[in-house]
């Protein structure tokens, strides 16, 4: 089936804001295995790569950032991502940015639970599965949900973002 929590008790913020929201979802931990790239961490929860999703964070040159959240196996296409938000031009946010804009590290940067919120869009291959596997906010897990749950708790939009 795939990797399972540690322990029924443990929880990540997204899980707890999951749960405040009483939205069911399904959790993996994959902590012990070492795995870090998306592609790994779909192989070892056993899931097809293009039902794993990666969040990535930009920066557009307004100076607003933005939230993509695409399949592990899929590339950030720039250029329509900036179409997408209309922005002339997007680049990928520093690593080093990332926890003092969003309170996640580069590895457990999850949709749900940003210090703020931020434009969002899901690649729309998303809308292919009946749920999606993204971060739960925490490296080395993970959480599952239909996108419709998703937007009970982000505002986000779909388009088609990726190479």
């Amino acid at each position: 089936m795939g990797a399972k929590t540690k322990q029924a008790d443990e929880k990540t913020n997204v899980m707890r804001i999951l749960d405040g929201k009483k939205i069911s979802y399904k959790s993996y931990c994959y902590a012990d295995s070492g795995v870090v790239s998306g592609m790994e961490v779909a192989k070892v929860l056993g899931q097809d790569s293009s039902q794993v999703f990666k969040t990535l964070v930009t920066v557009g040159r307004s100076g607003a950032n933005y939230v993509f959240v695409i399949p592990v196996c899929r590339e950030l296409d720039l250029k329509k991502a900036a179409a997408c938000v209309g922005e002339k031009k997007l680049e990928m946010l520093k690593a080093k940015e990332l926890l003092g804009l969003t309170g996640y590290v580069h590895g457990g940067c999850s949709p749900i639970g940003m210090k703020k919120a931020f434009r969002t869009v899901v690649d729309r291959s998303a809308e292919d599965f009946d749920a999606i596997i993204f971060s739960a906010g925490k490296i080395g897990w993970q959480v599952e949900l239909p996108l419709s749950a998703l937007q009970k708790v982000i505002r986000l939009e779909t388009a088609d973002c990726c190479v």
